[in-house]
């Protein structure tokens, strides 16, 4: 096996838009479910949101690109609204359910045969001029990175660029929110809502501002993925891709502040090393064809993984950095 291609590949893959894009939409939920308490299932819907936003603002209305960051991030905004108006005076489960729902809606919307003068249908907008050009005029780089196992093309590492400067901003900020009084009070919801709401606190403003922040960075997942890949896709945007944010946030620990950073790393730097390794073993003849072939290494690898989030689960439910008092919920 060619254990210097599977290296680099997995060095670069830990710097990838990837793992950015998954730290980004674990940090929505870490703000969401971590800090509050609120169990958002559809957080997928609110990247779709992001990057659709983004790709049609510019592809569909002729945006520039600012214009198409302001019209996603609105558009993000007004689905939190939509779906914290009514849910978030009911119990916990209420909204689980109800986003769940909405992501999957909004995915079949964006999918929809009849819309895809606007939104491309089931092919998504793939890479209109105008859409790829704008992002890429403004990048800095005339040449990839190739630094020993790391190699990334120019527009690769224009995305990286900013999508870890997001990132960094994102740490600051809820770092910077949690020590503050608001996010003492979010994190007093989380524990006991009614004792929060005798303190004179109107909770339901609280989590519908914190459901909000979190969708903002579901949706900056959406843009980086949308400018990384010059398209948006509705396939991008399935169910599973909100619980592999659940993951990153899980393995890294809920309720702090590095937790999706490093559940985001640990997550894909796993999937891309496994993924290099069995096809390797495959063509190797290590693995024979009756026990799996190249084909299903995609599925094998998220076998894997999933074997070892269960193992973590068992052993140390709080995750890597977590703390079990962190995960005792007020979900009445």
């Amino acid at each position: 096996m060619d254990w210097g291609s599977i290296g680099s590949q997995t060095v670069s893959a830990l710097i990838g838009w990837e793992v950015v894009a998954y730290c980004l939409a674990a940090m929505g939920l870490n703000i969401h479910f971590g800090y509050t308490g609120l169990l958002n299932f559809g957080q997928a819907g609110f990247m779709a949101v992001g990057a659709y936003g983004v790709a049609m603002g510019i592809s569909t209305f002729d945006m520039n690109l600012w214009m198409a960051l302001l019209f996603a991030i609105a558009w993000t905004v007004v689905l939190a609204l939509l779906l914290g108006i009514p849910t978030l005076r009911l119990r916990a489960d209420y909204l689980a359910i109800v986003t769940i729902a909405a992501g999957e809606i909004l995915r079949l919307f964006f999918r929809s045969a009849s819309l895809s003068e606007w939104t491309g249908g089931s092919d998504g907008l793939q890479g209109s001029p105008v859409f790829s050009t704008q992002f890429k005029n403004l990048n800095p780089y005339t040449g990839g990175l190739n630094f020993g196992p790391l190699h990334l093309g120019a527009h690769t590492l224009w995305v990286v660029t900013v999508g870890w400067t997001l990132v960094f901003l994102g740490i600051l900020l809820t770092w910077a929110l949690m020590r503050s009084p608001w996010g003492r009070v979010i994190k007093g919801i989380r524990e006991d809502e009614d004792a929060v709401r005798s303190l004179g606190k109107d909770v339901f403003s609280y989590k519908m501002q914190s459901l909000i922040l979190g969708g903002l960075f579901g949706a900056a997942a959406g843009m980086v993925i949308a400018l990384a890949n010059s398209s948006a896709n509705p396939d991008n945007f399935a169910p599973q891709y909100t619980f592999f944010a659940y993951t990153v946030l899980l393995l890294g620990g809920a309720a702090r502040v590095f937790g999706p950073l490093v559940g985001a790393i640990i997550f894909w730097g796993s999937l891309v090393f496994l993924d290099g390794v069995l096809k390797g073993a495959v063509v190797a003849g290590h693995i024979p064809d009756s026990v799996m072939s190249s084909n299903q290494v995609g599925q094998v690898r998220f076998m894997l993984v999933g074997l070892v989030l269960m193992l973590l689960m068992i052993y140390r439910p709080q995750g890597i950095f977590g703390d079990k008092k962190e995960l005792q919920l007020d979900a009445r």
